[in-house]
């Protein structure tokens, strides 16, 4: 078998990716701006490669969690702005040196940023201010508005280009009343800030979930997560898969009941009347929960879904392709159209954005279409 045959890679699907895009950007009034949420390596995507797409799609804003995030984006080519949701204290000089924009959740954070602003002689610098409304995280609460406000009211370091707070549950029917509350509170408070101001910054509360169930409180700007990467909040709603990993067989064996079992701990078993037995070259070091081991979960083959035989090892694991014409070579779905992320996600009562952000960087992200 030719190295080129024996790959393991995670295709991001160029087309998939703007058809969502495009039924997000749909959804709202033409002047509300639109920031993509690229952190943790795109959500498992490849955050130069899909920030590159969002940059091409007319995203206005990129978002990632930390500096070091955005750093690479910017070493990248990406040139969007950049908010960095989680800014921390420690990395301010990097932050500056490769204009990102930091969100800012309390007063020590600020006063510790204008000091670096300070030293490095800046004035106005875009901040983004995120609000506490109930999801207890991160962000100002109510009670400490005034401290802030009074602060923004005489400085000259910072300019406030946005001001955010995040949604706890707008993905559930059941937890309205409290999204709703949320929103109220957002506004309310978001208005006390442009008021202290004398300008009014952007306002952005809805997350995907928000986007699809709450289209009405899209205010100034929305941030696109994982509906993006192709999961919707919608009963019965189907966006475009995004993210496709694929793997080639490395071996196959056809294995008699007598050969006896398979895999580590003994855990595979062959059946009465044999197998044919694949090894795929993937494991629980890229992503493959050990979870979804021993049959709990099975891959594409040529339209045939097929069972995992044993563990899961660190870096491979084995299929039953018995009643398919498989040979080595052939390429498996690990994820994609069929089964799908949300597919595995059900098996192991987890999201789908865990299953996605578990590929880890050593599989190649190629786009494609």
């Amino acid at each position: 078998m030719s190295a080129e045959n024996d790959f393991s890679r995670l295709e991001l699907s160029l087309s998939g990716c703007l058809s969502n895009y495009r039924y997000f950007r749909g959804l709202l009034k033409p002047s509300t701006k639109m920031l993509v949420l690229v952190k943790a390596n795109a959500y498992g995507h490849g955050a130069v490669e899909f920030a590159s797409m969002m940059q091409r799609a007319g995203a206005d804003y990129l978002a990632v969690a930390l500096p070091v995030e955005g750093v690479e984006l910017r070493s990248g080519g990406i040139s969007l702005p950049i908010l960095v949701l989680t800014a921390g204290t420690d990395f301010f000089d990097e932050i500056v040196s490769n204009r990102l924009e930091p969100g800012i959740p309390n007063l020590e954070t600020l006063l510790a940023f204008e000091e670096v602003l300070a030293r490095r002689g800046l004035k106005d610098y875009p901040i983004h201010l995120k609000l506490d409304t109930g999801m207890h995280r991160l962000g100002f609460m109510t009670s400490e508005l005034d401290a802030l406000l009074a602060h923004l009211k005489q400085t000259t370091a910072v300019r406030v280009k946005s001001v955010y707070s995040h949604l706890a549950a707008a993905e559930d029917p059941s937890e309205d009343e409290f999204t709703l509350g949320q929103i109220g509170m957002f506004r309310d408070n978001a208005g006390r800030v442009g008021e202290a101001l004398g300008y009014k910054p952007m306002w952005h509360i809805l997350n995907s979930a928000g986007i699809e169930r709450f289209t009405e409180y899209q205010f100034d700007m929305v941030r696109l997560g994982i509906g993006i990467y192709g999961v919707s909040a919608l009963e019965g709603k189907t966006l475009c898969p995004v993210a496709s990993l694929k793997v080639r067989i490395l071996q196959i064996k056809t294995l008699k009941r007598e050969d006896g079992t398979i895999g580590y701990s003994r855990r595979g078993v062959i059946p009465q009347d044999g197998m044919r037995l694949a090894t795929i070259p993937v494991g629980y070091a890229d992503g493959i929960d050990r979870r979804l081991g021993c049959g709990r979960a099975g891959f594409g083959v040529k339209g045939r879904i097929c069972p995992t035989v044993g563990n899961i090892c660190m870096d491979m694991c084995m299929i039953d392709v018995s009643g398919t014409d498989a040979a080595v070579g052939d390429t498996v779905t690990v994820f994609g159209d069929r089964p799908t992320v949300g597919d595995l996600a059900r098996i192991l009562d987890t999201i789908p954005y865990e299953v996605l952000t578990s590929v880890p960087r050593r599989i190649e992200r190629v786009v494609v279409d």
